[in-house]
């Protein structure tokens, strides 16, 4: 693979008719991240759960402010890499719009999870591995079958960006080219039995095709699918890797579930006694004049995120040629060594233990499984007997955008997939009560 071909400002679904001078001083990437941003798929994430039940009397992160910062940390990997892919005699023009692209995959790659946090993704597997969708699978064929019980959010943002709803235009979002493949973060179909997660479901993969060939990325194998990453995928998922481990040890700070002085120290370890002692040195006097608890450890965040940001380039550099050969497998932040690497699998090992095993987390995952099962059910059994008078009731509530003339069994219950992925949590637990009959609507 090479940057020459890898960067196109080339649109999914439209003609290049886009003049520069019609462009307002906004390349074609900074277009794409409008486009996401203004978009309702990201707005609704503001109220889609990332880790800790929303809403609360203490703000802490949800789907939408999790991409914002994950956008931001993005943009200076790319910026920093272009840099020193124009340094080292890379010759493509577009090669400076890097950052703009990191941060517009950044923004969406979350755009495709359902509510209640990953425990709403496992809810959609766990309806038709073990729950009333098992009858399905009769009906479906065996690739599509395996599209459900392994739904994977990745590919669910890339079906939401890249697939035409009805009523809407060809081409989805109709992103670049460029920045499409770089939110695919398992580039191969659910066949792949060997990795339950992938990238795009049967009904986006001819358009991944069109995408890997026009961007001449390196396909790895025939039967199953499978592709190598494009190499800006590997700057989108170090940032998503930042992000949550470092934001999340912030949030669980802020709610009192791990104590300031572990807090602090859990970030110190990040930085050697002796290599950077100038910077322990730096803190200590910044303490003095900062004594805010949560100011403090936002400080200590900011400098940690700045350094992981370093090392998770020089980790690609140093790989370089195995990630444009599509050899290299790991994850950027995984590679790091040192203090660094100690100080992140000290968190890693607290964060199973103490955060994402917490009873409000444990308890938020168990209420959306029973959200997401029942209304998967209602929903599915509409689609399928829709000349049912409750069945015609239900899907009247469903947008238009997901009540196109579906042929298929695979198409219909996709369909409710859409749907109900889409929802925000307060919307799919309004609705679960008023199937069933918990909640009236009001009548005065």
């Amino acid at each position: 693979m090479n940057w020459n071909e890898l960067i196109s400002s080339k649109r999914l679904g439209s003609k290049p008719t886009v003049k520069a001078s019609d462009l307002y001083n906004r390349t074609q990437f900074q277009r794409d991240y409008d486009r996401i941003i203004f978009s309702s798929p990201f707005r609704r994430m503001q109220n889609k759960t990332q880790v800790f039940p929303l809403p609360g009397s203490i703000f802490v992160h949800n789907r939408l402010t999790h991409s914002l910062e994950v956008a931001s940390v993005g943009r200076s990997l790319g910026n920093i890499l272009a840099e020193k892919l124009i340094e080292s005699g890379e010759s493509n023009p577009l090669l400076q719009e890097l950052g703009a692209v990191v941060s517009s995959a950044c923004l969406a790659h979350d755009m495709g999870n359902p509510p209640f946090g990953h425990a709403g993704e496992e809810a959609i597997s766990s309806y038709f591995k073990n729950g009333k969708g098992q009858k399905l699978e009769s009906k479906l064929q065996s690739e599509e079958w395996k599209d459900f019980v392994y739904f994977d959010g990745n590919a669910n943002a890339f079906r939401l960006l890249s697939h035409q709803f009805n009523g809407r235009r060809a081409g989805g979002f109709a992103l670049t080219y460029t920045t499409l493949a770089s939110i695919v973060k398992y580039p191969f179909e659910s066949v792949n039995v060997k990795k339950p997660k992938f990238g795009f479901f049967q009904s986006e993969k001819d358009i991944y095709l069109d995408i890997a060939r026009e961007l001449n990325i390196k396909q790895l194998e025939a039967d199953p699918l499978k592709f190598a990453r494009h190499p800006l995928v590997f700057l989108v998922e170090a940032a998503d890797d930042i992000c949550y481990q470092v934001m999340d040890l912030e949030d669980a700070h802020r709610l009192n579930i791990i104590s300031y002085e572990q807090t602090r120290d859990l970030f110190r370890n990040f930085y050697h006694p002796q290599d950077d002692k100038d910077l322990l040195q730096k803190i200590d006097d910044t303490f003095k004049v900062v004594l805010d608890h949560n100011e403090r450890i936002a400080y200590l965040r900011a400098g940690v995120i700045n350094k992981l940001v370093h090392q998770c380039i020089d980790v690609f550099e140093a790989n370089q040629q195995e990630i444009m050969d599509g050899r290299f497998q790991a994850s950027l932040i995984d590679q790091i060594q040192g203090q660094s690497h100690e100080a992140m699998q000290t968190i890693q090992s607290l964060s199973i233990d103490k955060i994402y095993r917490h009873r409000s987390v444990i308890e938020i995952e168990i209420s959306g499984h029973q959200i997401i099962g029942t209304l998967l059910e209602s929903f599915i059994e509409a689609v399928l007997s829709p000349e049912e008078g409750y069945s015609k009731r239900l899907i009247s509530m469903m947008p238009q955008q997901y009540r196109g003339h579906h042929q298929t069994t695979y198409e219909k219950v996709q369909s409710v997939i859409d749907f109900v992925s889409g929802m925000t949590d307060l919307y799919a637990l309004d609705l679960f009560r008023k199937i069933k009959g918990i909640n009236l609507p009001s009548l005065g």
